[in-house]
Formats: structure tokens, C-alpha cells, sequence
């Protein structure tokens, strides 16, 4: 998404062409300082609105929305970049539908697994040929063993299995649900960035017009 951060007497554009260069150069260094110095508040008070919608895990996940100023042109003035290079958080923005074959881990209430620490687990299970699909109340479920071989790959699934059916411990060779394979995922939109980052320009103008006075 892109925003235009208008405010009268902040800088008449229409007159830029007008002063000399080494004005126009001046005031391109202002706004590009005051873009650099007003970003970080900006980017502050949306990591703190994440840390809001968002059950935080990772610190790492907030810390990845930064500010960056964009001035490589010299014709043209400089942009502010307020995001992440987490890829999915774009989907929790705008909301939507994943397409294609997914397996969805079934995991103790509240629980998240990585990717890559899922794909392990699999990975487990199909070395040891302990994985097998069920139809069941039409849905198709990934299914496992209890077993010795897989007990570090099962651990967290077991512990799901036992909270949703109330039994104390899992024998060996019972079958348990590991995921449930679906067509789609529809995701609600939970975060405005949009809204967050609107509610900061007037920070960001005053960081703007603070290195202006000083030409």
C-alpha cells in the first residue's frame, strides 16, 4: 500500500521547480533526515500495535518491521518504507484465502509449530513408514502410531490427544491425529497496518518540517 503524507506549509511542491538547485538539493536532504529521524517512532508505535493484535511468540517476528528510507533518485523525493520481510504477514494485513493441499498440524490449544520444525516430524514419521491417512466425518487425517522410534516426533501430539480425550497417558500402538488435510485456509484480516502507520504521519511531519526550518 502506499500513503502520501500531505500538510499545509510543510512544502509547496508546486514551487520546487522554481528554487535553485542547491535549494531543491537542501530541502531533498531535509526531508530524507526527517524521514530517517521521524521513521523509528513510526515504526515503534506499529510494532507496539502488533504486539496488541498479535500473540507474540518470537520477539523476533515485531522486531522485523523496521523503517528504511528509500533515496536513491535525486529527482524525485525520497519515500519512507515502513514493513517487514516476513512474507506472511502480508495475509494477516489484507486477509484471504491459501489455496492448495495443506497439512495443519493438530496441536495442543494455543500451540504453534513451525514449518520447518513440522516438516521434521513428518520427515519422522515417513523414514520410519509410520504415517497413514484416515477418512473420518469428512475430513482426511494424518495418523500416527505411538511408538518408541517416533516417541520425540509424537511428544507434543500426544499431548494433544490426551487433552481432547481426558485420558491420562497413551499406550503404545494407539493411533493418534497428527494433522488434518485441507484444500484452503481462509485468514481474517487481523492487523491495520494502514491504520497504524496513518495514525503516526503527523510524527513523521514534524520530523519533516524540523530539518526543513533549518535551511
Amino acid at each position: 500500500m502506499k500513503l502520501s503524507l500531505i500538510t499545509t506549509g510543510l512544502l509547496d511542491k508546486s514551487k520546487l521547480d522554481a528554487w535553485s538547485k542547491q535549494k531543491q538539493a537542501a530541502i531533498h536532504k531535509a526531508v530524507a533526515a526527517g524521514m530517517q529521524s521521524g521513521g523509528k517512532p513510526v515504526a515503534d508505535a506499529v510494532r507496539s500495535r502488533m504486539n496488541a493484535d498479535f500473540t507474540v511468540r518470537k520477539a523476533a517476528f515485531v522486531k522485523s518491521l523496521r523503517a528504511r528510507v528509500y533515496d536513491r533518485d535525486p529527482d524525485r523525493l525520497p519515500a519512507l518504507l515502513i514493513g517487514s520481510r516476513i512474507p506472511w504477514l502480508g495475509i494477516h494485513v489484507r486477509g484471504g484465502t491459501l489455496s492448495g493441499r495443506m497439512l495443519i498440524p493438530l496441536l495442543p490449544e494455543h500451540q504453534r509449530m513451525g514449518r520447518k520444525a513440522f516438516r521434521r516430524v513428518i520427515d519422522g514419521l515417513m523414514r520410519s513408514g509410520n504415517a497413514f491417512f484416515i477418512q473420518k466425518n469428512g475430513k482426511v487425517i494424518l495418523m500416527a502410531e505411538a511408538i518408541k522410534e517416533n516417541a520425540s516426533e509424537l511428544r507434543r501430539f500426544k499431548r494433544a490427544e490426551r487433552s481432547r480425550t481426558g485420558a491420562k497417558s497413551i499406550r503404545r500402538g494407539t493411533e493418534i491425529p497428527i494433522a488434518v488435510l485441507v484444500p484452503n485456509v481462509t485468514l481474517k484480516r487481523r492487523f491495520d497496518l494502514e491504520g497504524a502507520v496513518r495514525s503516526q504521519l503527523s510524527v513523521l511531519a514534524r520530523a519533516i518540517e524540523k530539518q526543513l526550518n533549518k535551511i
